[in-house]
């Protein structure tokens, strides 16, 4: 029997296509990755399913790609080998809240879009990356380490545990969640991400870009919103003078939301009017805006601004700094919805801000010390210049992690995916830039595409490690082959 008819068996003929047109929008994303067509898409509606189509890969040797969104930007989701594209959207249950233990586990399809508001009706938020697309499934930004904007300890490794479906079709379950009965029978609640034994299989999973099975489902950490904010927007002529404000704020342990935008990316932000307010703001803005959100909780709201407030006066005494704007001049009124902005997708009915000013937007980002941060910016500046990309034009993000103990540190090459020239000239900045950047320390915890090929050949024996587990796991190589180093 034909492979689509199979699927059609399994998840129904209204959920399987090899139509061109539907192949073909599958075949590419928001990168700047080679397009490859599926064979196939097949869209399952729980667990039971897709574990039956990976039996069918094996049985056929067929490749097969997870695919939880409709929207992607590195190339992960794209079908290298042809194959079965797994389109998880229709697994989009959000499956339990629970305030008590301040986690949330959701379904693969489920978005930021639709978590965010309904943890917002307990008065929750998940612990969530810079603006994300509305789209974006909110389970796959945990899964591809996306870092979160309030850069505390604890939120460094939200997801707790997953169930998978294994590259042979079975189903496994992580952490706690593994007990006998969970989630029905089991008071473990899924919340311990250790076992089964004494490994964190759920980080084995994080990073795999779909190479390890497909996870079906997650538990991750939330958190309550505060009932009071405070939001500071501190401008800075360069980014090594914002780092190191940033760096003692963070070690003094205050504040919810904490990253420093330069004056493109925070323009690309707040403009409302393009390309009228972007060009503007941009040119009236700071070079460089650390914005720090003060948040109180549930008890003492306004005691611990209050305290918090005071340990921010201390810092820009120590440095210097000699104002701490609430506001921002060429943005008035952002300062009231600042901290909700950052705690919710990117609305829909406006352009993604990354896609806004040119239509495309190649990302580099890995992670440093926070002290590297100019050194950064001005070598990628450098290479961009010298291929004809106006300086004027890099966007700059830099978030803080760990308490400020380091960095994720990202430059985002915003071109016209229209235009051939454009294209080319970003693909080749893109790539001489990744290559100065891990000459110069930078650490991608997170390699897609080129880059990919550039870390694993520069750690052999990880690369080799990684080859073996794959082996293991995947004996016929249909997850996701031709990703990573496999």
């Amino acid at each position: 029997m034909k492979i689509k008819e199979e699927l059609i068996k399994i998840v129904g003929a209204q959920n399987v296509s090899d139509d061109p047109k539907v192949l073909q929008s599958y075949s590419k994303d928001c990168s700047l990755s080679t397009p490859s067509m599926p064979n196939y898409v097949a869209k399952p509606k729980n667990a039971d399913e897709v574990q039956k189509v990976v039996k069918l890969a094996n049985k056929n040797g067929v490749p097969i790609v997870p695919c939880s969104s409709g929207t992607h930007f590195y190339g992960n989701t794209i079908p290298n080998k042809g194959g079965i594209v797994l389109d998880m959207g229709r697994m989009n249950r959000i499956l339990l809240i629970d305030d008590r233990n301040r986690m949330a586990r959701v379904e693969a399809g489920v978005t930021w879009e639709q978590l965010q508001p309904e943890l917002a009706k307990h008065d929750m938020m998940a612990i969530a990356p810079l603006l994300p697309h509305p789209q974006k499934s909110a389970l796959i930004s945990h899964l591809e380490r996306d870092p979160a904007v309030i850069p505390k300890f604890e939120y460094t490794d939200a997801l707790v545990t997953v169930e998978v479906v294994l590259p042979e079709g079975e189903i496994f379950k992580t952490g706690s969640a593994a007990v006998p009965g969970f989630p029905e029978k089991s008071f473990a609640q899924g919340v311990n991400p250790s076992g089964p034994g004494n490994m964190m299989w759920t980080r084995m999973l994080q990073g795999a870009q779909g190479t390890l099975g497909v996870v079906t489902w997650g538990q991750f950490k939330i958190e309550y919103r505060p009932k009071v904010n405070k939001t500071y927007f501190v401008p800075f002529n360069s980014v090594k003078d914002a780092v190191k404000f940033v760096a003692k704020v963070q070690r003094r342990m205050v504040g919810e939301e904490c990253l420093i935008l330069n004056n493109v990316d925070l323009a690309a932000i707040l403009a409302k009017q393009w390309p009228g307010d972007f060009n503007t703001m941009r040119g009236k803005l700071a070079p460089w805006t650390v914005i720090l959100v003060l948040g109180g909780g549930v008890r003492f709201p306004e005691d611990k601004i209050e305290y918090e407030e005071d340990a921010v006066n201390d810092v820009a005494k120590e440095l210097s700094v000699k104002d701490l704007p609430t506001s921002i001049a060429a943005a008035p009124g952002v300062e009231k919805g600042m901290a909700d902005m950052l705690r919710q997708a990117w609305p829909k009915e406006r352009a993604y801000w990354k896609l806004a000013y040119k239509g495309g937007c190649q990302d580099i980002f890995f992670h440093t010390v926070m002290g590297k941060a100019q050194s950064f910016s001005d070598s990628i500046g450098k290479i961009a210049v010298k291929h004809g990309y106006p300086a004027e034009d890099l966007g700059f993000y830099v978030q803080p992690v760990v308490y400020g103990g380091a960095c994720n540190f990202e430059c985002n090459l915003y071109y016209d995916p229209d235009s051939p020239e454009e294209t080319e000239r970003t693909k080749k900045i893109y790539t001489e830039a990744a290559k100065a950047v891990l000459d110069q320390g930078g650490f991608f915890s997170r390699p897609y595409g080129p880059v990919a090929d550039m870390v694993y050949q520069r750690a052999a024996d990880y690369a080799k490690a990684l080859k073996n587990v794959k082996k293991l796991m995947d004996p016929n190589n249909i997850m996701s082959p031709g990703r990573l180093c496999f």
